[in-house]
């Protein structure tokens, strides 16, 4: 059974999951899922940490759902769009369904240590914009991934 409620105390003690991203093996991260913890099914809410030098994950957007992030320690690097900001702790970054690409670099000599929360819809598609690829995720089925230069518009 799942539980509630997670204390400070279990959340320090989490080992976390390590991640790297499929499509680019500097996107490195720990990753506490505590909503799964929890049994939240409908948004994915993770403390997720980001060693020096490394990112949070592949330069992406989403088409259909929306993601946040809330920067609890470190300095860093987000890139949106065509747009790099210098972020720290205390900076909120919302990310529209279908907006510009984004990513975080952590470019402090310590951990950049973040909350991130996203919808996790039955569908939705993706783009990697460096990578030129787009990604198709429906529930229940594995991933599509596709070039764009494959993608025929009707």
């Amino acid at each position: 059974m799942q539980k509630y409620l997670l204390s400070k105390e279990e959340i320090d003690a989490l080992p976390g999951t390590e991640k790297t991203h499929f499509l680019n093996d500097n996107a490195r991260r720990l990753n506490k899922s505590l909503g799964d913890l929890t049994g939240l099914n409908a948004i994915g809410f993770h403390l997720i940490e980001v060693q020096p030098g490394c990112e949070s994950t592949e330069y992406h957007m989403h088409h259909f759902e929306e993601e946040c992030v809330y920067i609890l320690e470190g300095e860093g690097e987000s890139l949106i769009g065509d747009t790099t900001t210098v972020v720290k702790a205390g900076d909120f970054i919302g990310y529209r369904a279908g907006g510009h690409a984004h990513k975080l670099t952590n470019t402090g000599s310590g951990v950049l240590k973040c909350i991130v929360v996203g919808q996790r819809l039955d569908n939705d598609v993706g783009d990697y914009p460096h990578k030129h690829q787009r990604i198709y995720r429906n529930k229940g089925l594995p991933w599509d991934l596709v070039d764009h230069s494959d993608i025929k518009e009707p």
